[in-house]
């Protein structure tokens, strides 16, 4: 391996601290992540905040009387930026089944739904993987796509953090009207199973068997410079396609060390992990020193 891969803190490092919170992005740098990964969304007042979810996530979210909200929750879209400040997002509900896949998350009582400007704010050499949570399927539950885009690009260069971020979506909407209008960000286009299968909607007109079942050959076409599969739908095959392509290759979210292992083998660029904790660990047992 000549290349150095880039070890990216997913939603902060979930498996170790509350997703998306100021608090999970201080304890990823910590580790030594290269880049925060992490999530966003646009508010009712057109404030763009850090969160996974386009409503509120009962299984993390708790409002002002410490209570986690039950029954259908708010929409982030549908909240003024004030609103949204009250709730807490600093500990998993206990007996959840998310509670159970993240066992050794801290919790962080107290912790907030943070804006992006807060973020883009916590170091000036630190990099961002921003995805954008819009989703075609239901276009009236979030900002769209390439609104959102121009709104976190226009943050980032307000910042000065424009070259230090990487826009992303499984919703190819956004990302390519960055190619278009903003075409010194770095783009990367995100798949899943699921979305492929629904690809003519995500990806806004293009389907793989456009190019002969071939993902890479798809985000070739449009600009790369990044691919960002899931990691379990990644062969040693597709990626050596994408690399004679001239993309990268970044998959999600890798949290078992035996896969960091075997990605890392293969030639990987970088991992999206929720425990880059034990990715930093792998990375040196197998990178050259």
């Amino acid at each position: 391996m000549s290349n150095r891969i880039a070890l990216h803190g997913h939603r902060g490092a979930r498996g170790l601290f509350p997703e998306n919170t100021m608090v999970g992005f201080a304890g990823a740098l910590r580790i030594g992540v290269d880049a925060l990964e992490l999530d966003v969304g646009v508010t009712a007042d057109n404030v763009v905040v850090v969160t996974h979810d386009p409503r509120l996530n009962g299984d993390i979210t708790r409002d002002r009387n410490g209570a986690f909200l039950s029954g259908p929750t708010p929409a982030i879209r549908s909240l003024r930026a004030a609103e949204l400040s009250v709730y807490d997002v600093g500990r998993i509900r206990p007996g959840s089944a998310y509670a159970a896949e993240y066992p050794d998350q801290v919790p962080h009582d107290g912790a907030g739904i943070p804006r992006l400007v807060e973020v883009l704010r916590i170091d000036p050499v630190v990099s961002f993987t921003i995805e954008l949570k819009s989703f075609p399927l239901h276009a009236d539950l979030t900002a769209e796509g390439a609104e959102m885009a121009e709104a976190v690009v226009d943050l980032a260069q307000i910042y000065d953090a424009a070259d230090r971020i990487i826009v992303q979506s499984f919703d190819w909407r956004g990302p390519r009207h960055l190619r278009r209008a903003r075409p010194e960000i770095r783009l990367s286009w995100l798949t899943s199973a699921a979305t492929l299968m629904a690809a003519r909607v995500w990806w806004d007109g293009p389907d793989p068997s456009d190019f002969g079942g071939s993902v890479p050959r798809a985000v070739a076409a449009e600009g790369g410079p990044i691919w960002g599969p899931d990691y379990r739908d990644l062969t040693e095959d597709s990626l050596a396609e994408a690399h004679a392509l001239g993309l990268q290759v970044v998959p999600w979210t890798v949290n078992r060390p035996q896969d960091m292992h075997r990605l890392i083998r293969w030639g990987v660029d970088g991992l999206i992990t929720d425990r880059p904790d034990l990715a930093r660990y792998a990375l040196a047992k197998e990178e050259p020193t």
